[in-house]
């Protein structure tokens, strides 16, 4: 197994990101899921390298805001579906042709806004994500500006308290951070259309923190539907992550 190396690459206004990577053959990019990184989602409990061992060659960038990418205070860094435009950039920058693309939360929510914007990965994993993620993001989004606004005060019995210490964790720059919440706009379930290759919406059986994974499937042309043992936060822990990744990419 080669080990996991590091680079950077320019993000929208040359925003400096950094993208891990781990194997070799056919490309997948890996994207993690909100206040999180590629060491957490994918790395550390070895879903990457169960990628790697089947042979696939893992692109897991970290997201402007998170892990050791930039994450500037100017709000002019953060225009509509930043994201987007940088995994466009990411694409652009490798020379990506022919490659897989693979989301988790966040990451899921950017990877369907990229192919609504016109990305054709060969398949797209939804993973962590139901529809009510991709069409109600604004509750999803009120709930973490609450988080920012009220840090350091959240006590253990409210709701937003497990979030609170996630971000106190991560070193999460709350600043960018709320810049970066005001990039995302919820996705019209018509959008959705525009997801035509095949796609696996992967989901914990005990996961509904972005909504119903059933519905996303059932409103994609092409989808099937797979479900792992785990909460939203767990399942990415599991091997299970790992094996149902590979079983669906190399189908």
């Amino acid at each position: 197994m080669t080990t996991v190396t590091t680079e950077f690459f320019p993000g929208f206004g040359d925003a400096q990101l950094a993208l891990h990577r781990l194997g070799q053959g056919r490309p997948v990019v890996l994207l993690h899921g909100l206040f999180s990184s590629a060491e957490v989602n994918w790395i550390k409990f070895g879903t990457a390298a169960q990628l790697a061992e089947a042979g696939f060659e893992c692109l897991m960038p970290d997201l402007r805001v998170h892990g050791q990418s930039a994450a500037p205070h100017d709000p002019g860094a953060y225009p509509q579906d930043v994201l987007v435009r940088d995994l466009e950039s990411l694409v652009a920058h490798l020379g990506l042709t022919d490659f897989d693309l693979v989301g988790f939360s966040l990451g899921s929510r950017t990877s369907a806004r990229a192919v609504i914007a016109g990305m054709r990965p060969r398949r797209l994993v939804l993973s962590g994500m139901g529809l009510e993620g991709l069409a109600g993001w604004a509750r999803r989004q009120d709930f973490f500006l609450d988080v920012i606004d009220r840090f350091g005060t959240i006590k253990r019995d409210d709701p937003a308290y497990f979030s609170q210490q996630f971000l106190k964790t991560m070193g999460v720059d709350r600043v960018a951070a709320r810049l970066l919440l005001g990039t995302m706009a919820d996705t019209d379930p018509a959008e959705l259309a525009a997801i035509t290759m095949p796609t696996q919406v992967l989901c914990g059986d005990q996961d509904n923190d972005n909504g119903s994974a059933e519905r996303l499937a059932e409103v994609l042309s092409d989808a099937v539907l797979t479900f792992i043992p785990g909460t939203h936060m767990s399942c990415v822990t599991r091997p299970e992550m790992g094996r149902e990744l590979v079983a669906f990419l190399r189908g």
